[in-house]
């Protein structure tokens, strides 16, 4: 009997027996965890967790799992092929996945096969828009037992942990913006079903530029209730949700937070937003400038700072200063490296649209004390506790983990090499000698390939798959024959 029971088990195993006691990670504090989780399962009668990892475009991808099985692929992980390493935003393979290292340049990473996501027991929650279903995040695990170089959550990670040897956490604030729009075709004809599919047809749910007003407030107070609660129900620290400048544009801000659980809240926060619209028959956007007629460019504005290990002292505030001299030398380390991370900040073609065409949008690397034109806006001010940066420049599709990862890293290596940030610009935008950021993403991403800072902090591998995938967009757009050229040039010669 008990050798049938072995049999049958190991027929029905969910990724490689025990894998987390191999690689190291199965603690008596993560089994704790995760009886507590098997304990929310059965109490909520959970049928589903949607086990997931956030690739380098920035894009969940998830392996549904039944609730029974759950506890299983939390001790053996759960398979992903190799191959999604390898997809660019349009999920266009860009290598040979089929070669012995998948072109990865690593055997472990051959043939499309598997890797194991390890479900982080701290990012588990119940999804209230989708019946009897949880959610976590992972880790990614090579089947050598190495974490895999290409995840960008490990990049962040890492973040964390060179900036803690230094005694300090990274603190972030995030405040993003996004579209919502009613859904009125949603374009699901097999001739629209192309690589990308033909977006759907939309329209606003009342009229915009009216910023703030309280019409504009009572106008959407019923979808932004429902996304109120549905913020609030997986556990994010909502701050505000208001209606912004453009026809459906909306503004997120969440409460401060500490380490990799800002870049995860951020991951929960998009998918959130989306999904909940979705079962609406809505379509919530973080693209940055959407090809619609009078609608408003959207922003990622991350807002930063580092505490001190121990005390949770906020680092940048100083009695008799603007910043302390921790605080001006970090603000050193994001101008030093502002051009070369561009691309992680700003990671997508349409991101630059907006740089370069709303007269909001930061053009240079400047920082200012409460003025929205710099880069750098310096929030707070001598004596307050609270003081932070708010970085303006980044876009709302930015990779969670690799905006604040470049970000913290920059600033940690202004602090470790000192690096002057000069005098805050009463007039940022008529800085014209401080360094003009990057105007293409081809531009950004030829500057992050020369970094030696960014190759140095994230490693060559990661750089140079990151570089490959964006220049296989880069080069889809740029084959690509646009309508202006079409209206520029067939007729007139």
């Amino acid at each position: 009997m008990g050798e049938n029971v072995n049999m049958a088990a190991a027929r029905n195993h969910i990724g490689r027996p025990n894998f987390a006691s191999e690689i190291g990670i199965d603690t008596p504090e993560r089994r704790d965890a995760l009886t507590r989780i098997s304990g929310m399962i059965e109490q909520q009668s959970l049928e589903v967790i949607r086990v997931g990892f956030v690739d380098t475009n920035g894009i969940v991808r998830v392996r549904p799992i039944e609730a029974r099985h759950f506890l299983q692929a939390a001790a053996n992980g759960v398979p992903f092929t190799t191959a999604l390493l390898a997809m660019d935003s349009g999920n266009f393979i860009v290598q040979n996945v089929f070669a012995a290292d998948g072109g990865f340049g690593r055997a472990s990473m051959g043939g499309a096969g598997d890797m194991l996501a390890m479900p982080d027991p701290s990012t588990f929650q119940v999804l209230p828009w989708a019946e009897r279903t949880g959610f976590i995040l992972s880790d990614l695990y090579l089947k050598d037992g190495l974490r895999c170089p290409l995840d960008p959550r490990r990049l962040m990670q890492e973040a964390c942990s060179r900036l803690a040897k230094q005694g300090y956490a990274f603190v972030s604030g995030i405040e993003i913006e996004a579209h919502i729009f009613k859904v009125t075709d949603p374009r699901t004809a097999l001739r629209d079903c192309t690589q990308p599919s033909t977006p759907p047809d939309v329209e606003a749910l009342r009229h915009g530029f009216q910023h703030l007003s309280d019409m504009a407030v009572d106008g959407l107070d019923g979808i932004l209730t429902v996304l109120r609660r549905a913020i609030r129900s997986v556990g994010l620290p909502l701050r505000t949700l208001e209606v912004e400048w453009g026809p459906g544009q909306i503004e997120i801000t969440l409460d401060p937070i500490t380490g990799i659980a800002a870049a995860d809240a951020a991951v929960l926060l998009r998918s959130t937003i989306k999904q909940t619209c979705q079962r609406l028959g809505l379509l919530a956007s973080f693209m940055a400038r959407p090809g619609l007629p009078n609608v408003f460019s959207c922003g990622w504005h991350l807002h930063q700072s580092l505490a001190a290990i121990g005390d949770e002292a906020n680092c940048f505030a100083a009695s008799d200063d603007v910043l302390s001299q921790t605080g001006r030398r970090y603000v050193g380390g994001l101008l030093r490296h502002a051009c070369a991370g561009t691309a992680f900040t700003n990671p997508t073609v349409n991101g630059y649209k907006r740089l370069n065409g709303t007269p909001l949008s930061p053009k240079r690397a400047t920082w200012s004390v409460d003025n929205k034109g710099a880069m750098l806006r310096v929030m707070g001010g001598a004596g307050d506790p609270t003081v932070h940066i708010e970085n303006r420049v980044g876009d709302p599709a930015a990779n969670p983990y690799l905006y604040m990862a470049s970000q913290s890293l920059a600033g940690l290596d202004g602090i470790a090499h000192q690096l002057p940030a000069g005098d805050p610009s009463p007039n940022p935008c008529d800085e014209l000698a401080a360094e003009r950021l990057p105007v293409t993403l081809s531009e950004a991403v030829d500057q992050t390939a020369a970094s030696s800072f960014f190759r140095s902090a994230f490693g060559d591998e990661y750089i140079d798959h990151f570089v490959a995938l964006k220049r296989h967009e880069i080069g889809r757009y740029e084959a690509y024959v646009t309508d202006w050229e079409h209206k520029e040039y067939f007729e007139l010669i």
